[in-house]
């Protein structure tokens, strides 16, 4: 569904993205795990068309995405929940995700995913006319998340759902991911908590420094002493 072939991406000098290649199945959760300025968030970017690769290529549902705008991304169904939740502070809850459909032509079906955003996420439903920026940090991740799914995506690329997010709040996000994809969309998810990352991935990626170092299924990553030591705390 998602591939990325040998991608680099430079700011300036600086060589952020080192011949990445990865893939994404339909229908999985793929989770991609690093450190701090590993190159996670840079590679959602290149993805979504917010930064221009500097070589490789990038393809959606067999199409060539590398040099299509990020408004043309969405369009085709790849929609990106990005890092900080980015919601839209001065407008209301409803505002926010009618926001996500904004590039949607099928008027008719926008109230029907309304509906089905509400019922993933019913504190939303509570708050509907209320300013986006009252909002706790739990509610906000997941309006952040209903407004990308009101845009109907294909899949969705998640960045760091579970930052600043209390430990019970970080599970019931982790549950509603594992929920959207049972409904049909596929996830590619960058996550600092690789614990959870890994506990709901079918297959899963290190980068380290721009680079995919280990690659293996949620469960082998898990229990490699590479990634306990790095990353689990083993």
């Amino acid at each position: 569904m998602l591939k990325i072939n040998d991608l680099n991406v430079h700011y300036g000098v600086i060589h952020a993205l080192k011949g990445i290649s990865i893939e994404v199945n339909e229908g999985e959760i793929v989770s991609l795990i690093g450190a701090n300025g590993a190159g996670k968030t840079t590679l959602l970017h290149a993805i979504s068309g917010l930064i221009k690769s500097s070589s490789g290529n990038i393809v959606f549902n067999g199409e060539d995405i590398t040099k299509k705008s990020a408004r043309d991304i969405v369009i085709l169904g790849l929609t990106q929940v990005p890092e900080g939740r980015r919601i839209f502070s001065g407008m209301s809850v409803e505002e926010n995700l009618l926001m996500g459909a904004f590039l949607r032509k099928d008027k008719a079906e926008i109230q029907k995913d309304l509906e089905n955003v509400y019922s993933k996420f019913p504190r939303l439903k509570e708050r509907l006319k209320q300013q986006a920026q009252t909002l706790s940090g739990g509610e906000q991740q997941m309006l952040a998340m209903g407004r990308a799914l009101m845009a109907k995506p294909k899949i969705l690329l998640l960045d760091e759902p579970s930052m600043g997010l209390s430990p019970l709040l970080v599970k019931e996000i982790f549950n509603i991911i594992q929920e959207i994809n049972r409904q049909g969309t596929t996830i590619l998810l960058v996550e600092q908590n690789a614990k959870m990352a890994l506990a709901i991935a079918n297959r899963a990626y290190v980068i380290e420094t721009g680079n995919i170092v280990l690659s293996g299924s949620g469960k082998e990553l898990a229990d490699s002493e590479e990634v306990k030591k790095a990353y689990l705390g083993g």
